[in-house]
């Protein structure tokens, strides 16, 4: 198969060193981003394989350092994406070249840790943390702009929350996805932990005791047209009105509805050797985070928990979380709640990112034990989830999901136990249990050897898929095989 030669981007690119730290932000003061346009000059890169004879890769466009998100303006259909740093760019093509050309910067909508994103019609949603307290206390942040043609962006506060301790560690993963209901009338966003596992992080005695709170480990649920609201450090309050969608979950970077209006997330899970969740997210539902993550129990929760990766498989002893004494006994961590019943993540039936650490401590595959997993292998950060809600992909891949893998194994200390591969596209077929009340999914490789993935966009039958990289980031045009619209997959029921 023929690769076409890529195009080179202008504009201006932490990533994953370990998938436990997929997405945190480093508490650090932003830097000042130039609104000029630059040529950025080739990189050296891999190409990403097809697995399947059928699916064509291109690049599409070297773009900057540190982009995470990826965006269609849905009606001028052009392409954008930002950047940790605050920056939102818009690419144009000038001149028989693809330009990234710079229309916002922190400056413009006050967000440190700008890491979500989404258009509603011309309306640009972002979503992050801004920083107080002499960079030791933080607020989530929703703004929203309007992006229309020969007009100046005009900024409207959607919410701000109220302050909340930071800490000195790279798990304080902040505000960041973001979608929209199909009915565009409500915006869902995910606020994720401020711990590894619900540890206290109290950045050296301020905000002491702290763990997670009231903002941390949801998904919020706010009307698209709300203005200036603040929303309060208070469970019950943010139940009250509404606000409060799903509580329990770690860190699900990505969220997206299938053709049935039903609503998934995926998340990155800690340093323990449980699998990364996707969930089928429903209101009033909670999660388990922080005491069951992955379908496996959080040992810290239990008294008299004693970390010791001799006697406890599960525990990488070269874990981030190990090596800085995360993991300890800590007889005083919160009890689960009274009446509070947790929903298990969705199932996977393989044939892959299915392998998984048995009860033994061996390493297994679900494809040989018959086991399903909740849901994808451990430590692979998945990322980029999308559905063919149009239903325009071929008859196998008609309605259908799809995710990355950010996390190679073969790179990754606490993922290559389990595999080698990673950082790679999955295609998700999923199936209705009415027994179990829960989704399985059937995960198979379609798509190999990308460079730190973390975001797509299915345009008709082409998937759009951003690589971030601190120094030239790139995005890839998959396109996919197309089918017939002449009829509609029919969710299958097990």
């Amino acid at each position: 198969m023929q690769i076409k030669q890529g195009i080179f981007v202008i504009g201006i690119l932490s990533f994953l060193v370990e998938p436990a730290i997929s997405f945190a932000q480093k508490d650090s003061k932003p830097k000042e981003t130039k609104t000029t346009s630059i040529r950025l000059s080739p990189v050296v890169q891999s190409t990403p394989v097809p697995l399947r004879s059928d699916i064509l890769i291109e690049k599409f466009a070297d773009i900057e350092p540190n982009a995470v998100r990826l965006l269609i303006h849905p009606v001028s259909g052009d392409f954008y994406y930002t950047t940790f740093e605050g920056g939102v760019f818009h690419i144009t093509k000038q001149n028989g070249s693809i330009i990234s050309e710079q229309i916002l910067t922190v400056k413009d909508h006050g967000i440190n840790k700008l890491q979500g994103a989404v258009f509603a019609g011309s309306e640009l949603f972002l979503c992050g943390n801004t920083t107080e307290n002499n960079y030791r206390g933080t607020r989530g942040r929703l703004v929203r702009f309007s992006i229309v043609p020969n007009s100046i962006p005009k900024m409207t506060i959607v919410f701000n929350t109220e302050a909340y301790g930071l800490n000195a560690t790279t798990w304080d993963h902040g505000w960041n996805a973001l979608v929209l209901s199909p009915d565009q009338k409500y915006i869902f966003i995910t606020s994720g932990s401020r711990t590894g596992h619900g540890e206290i992080q109290d950045d050296k005695g301020v905000y002491p005791n702290a763990r997670d709170n009231a903002l941390t480990t949801k998904i919020f649920r706010i009307p698209a047209k709300a203005e200036n609201l603040l929303l309060p450090n208070d469970t019950d309050k943010l139940k009250a009105e509404a606000y409060l969608y799903a509580e329990g979950i770690r860190n699900a970077y990505d969220m997206a509805f299938d053709s049935d209006g039903n609503l998934f997330a995926v998340v990155n899970s800690s340093d323990y050797d449980h699998s990364e969740d996707m969930f089928w997210v429903r209101q009033g539902r909670h999660y388990g985070f922080p005491w069951i993550m992955g379908g496996i129990e959080n040992p810290q929760q239990y008294p008299d928990f004693m970390p010791d990766p001799k006697r406890d498989p599960f525990l990488p002893a070269t874990s981030h979380g190990m090596l800085m004494k995360y993991f300890r006994n800590d007889p005083d961590f919160p009890k689960v709640p009274e009446g509070i019943k947790f929903s298990p993540g969705v199932q996977n039936l393989g044939p892959d990112a299915n392998e998984y650490r048995g009860h033994s401590g061996k390493i297994l595959d679900g494809d040989n034990t018959g086991v399903t997993i909740s849901t994808f292998t451990a430590h692979s950060s998945p990322l980029g989830l999308v559905f063919d809600t149009k239903g325009v992909l071929s008859g196998e891949f008609k309605g259908d999901g799809f995710v990355l893998r950010n996390t190679l194994g073969s790179k990754s200390s606490l993922m290559k136990p389990f595999t080698d591969q990673g950082r790679d596209l999955l295609h998700l077929d999923m199936s209705y249990d009415k027994g179990s009340d829960n989704y399985f999914v059937k995960t198979t490789r379609i798509v190999d050897s990308f460079n730190n993935p973390t975001d797509a966009v299915l345009i008709g039958n082409s998937l759009y898929i951003i690589e971030y990289d601190a120094k030239v980031g790139s995005i890839w045009k998959v396109t996919l095989p197309a089918g017939s619209k002449k009829f509609k997959k029919i969710r299958k029921k097990k």
